[in-house]
């Protein structure tokens, strides 16, 4: 995995996270509520709660401009999703890829263009090895 230090994300502030992954540049909380508004329905307080953790656990950071602050995150999306999946496989599947595709492919949860997309990916493996 990366050098990027670990920071245990949970769920909520996951989709916190989201917000500012997307966003063209430091937002204000009120944008990460607006954002939020129709998924999570959450209250601007929950939002800003979940900011300020976010910003204790060194995820975000947070520039004071007049009355308010700009947030924005530090913590790369590309370094949460890998340690995420890392994660993921090696809780369920004892760090093996075979068996979550084997797993998805069992539940009829992979579309044609999936598999096709997997042929693919392994035989760009294959010509790299």
């Amino acid at each position: 995995m990366s050098n990027t230090p670990s920071i245990n994300i949970s769920d909520a502030e996951s989709h916190v996270m989201e917000v500012l992954w997307r966003a063209p540049g430091p937002v204000v909380a009120e944008q990460v509520v607006v954002a939020l508004s129709e998924s999570q329905h959450w209250q601007s307080a929950t939002v800003k709660t979940l900011l300020n953790r976010l910003l204790k656990k060194g995820a975000i950071a947070a520039q004071k401009d007049g009355r308010r602050f700009l947030y924005c995150a530090i913590l790369p999306r590309e370094a949460w999703l890998a340690r995420e999946s890392e994660s993921l496989v090696q809780r369920l599947f004892g760090g093996r890829i075979a068996p979550l595709v084997a797993h998805f492919g069992s539940q009829r949860k992979l579309s044609q263009a999936d598999i096709k997309e997997l042929r693919k990916l392994i035989d760009e493996l294959d010509d790299g090895q």
